[in-house]
C-alpha cells in the first residue's frame, strides 16, 4: 500500500485531536474530489515498517483521539489487506482510541469485509460536487456519518 501523507493532529477528520492516514488508490474519481492526487495507487510513498512506527508513534498521547483513515479510499482493493490489519493492531495495542473510516462505497456495500468489527466510525459514499458540504465531518450531503460503535466509552479525560 501506498501512501500520501500522515497528518500528526487532525480536528476536521472525524471528534477530537486525530492523526490521518492519507491512503493512495481509488477508484471512484469524483468530479470536484478534494485529494485526486490520492487517485492513483502507485502514487506517494511505500507504506513501510517505519511509516507504521510512525503512525503508532503519533498515536501515543493522550490528548489524540484516535485516527482516521482517507484518502484516497481506505477501501480500495490494494489498500484493504494493510487497513485491516492496521486497524485490527490499533484495537488490540491502543483499544482506547477510536477508528474513522471513509470510504466511497456505501456501507452496505462494505458491511462484510473483516474491518468494519474493528472500526467506531464510517464515513461513506461517494462525494457528489452538487452536495458539497463545508463545515461537517463528510464533504457532501449524500454521504453518511455511520456510528458502529459507542465512542462514550472510549473517551478519557
Amino acid at each position: 500500500m501506498n501512501y500520501q501523507k500522515i497528518t500528526p493532529i487532525s480536528i476536521a477528520d472525524g471528534i477530537g485531536c486525530r492523526v490521518v492516514l492519507w491512503v493512495s488508490g481509488c477508484d471512484h474519481h469524483c468530479p470536484g474530489c478534494h485529494n485526486p492526487d490520492t487517485h492513483d495507487p502507485t502514487s506517494g510513498y511505500l507504506f513501510d515498517e517505519e511509516a507504521e512506527n510512525r503512525l503508532f508513534e503519533l498515536l501515543q498521547p493522550n490528548y489524540i483521539a484516535g485516527i482516521t483513515f482517507s484518502g484516497g479510499d481506505p477501501l480500495y482493493f490494494s489498500n484493504l489487506e494493510t487497513v485491516t490489519r492496521l486497524v485490527k493492531r490499533i484495537k488490540t495495542e491502543l483499544p482506547e482510541k477510536d477508528i474513522w473510516v471513509y470510504t466511497g462505497y456505501l456501507f452496505e456495500q462494505v458491511q462484510h469485509l473483516e474491518l468494519i468489527q474493528y472500526i467506531d466510525v464510517l464515513v461513506d459514499g461517494e462525494y457528489e460536487q452538487e452536495k458539497r458540504c463545508v463545515g461537517q465531518f463528510y464533504g457532501s450531503t449524500n454521504q453518511r456519518i455511520i456510528f458502529l460503535k459507542d465512542l462514550e466509552g472510549l473517551r478519557h479525560d
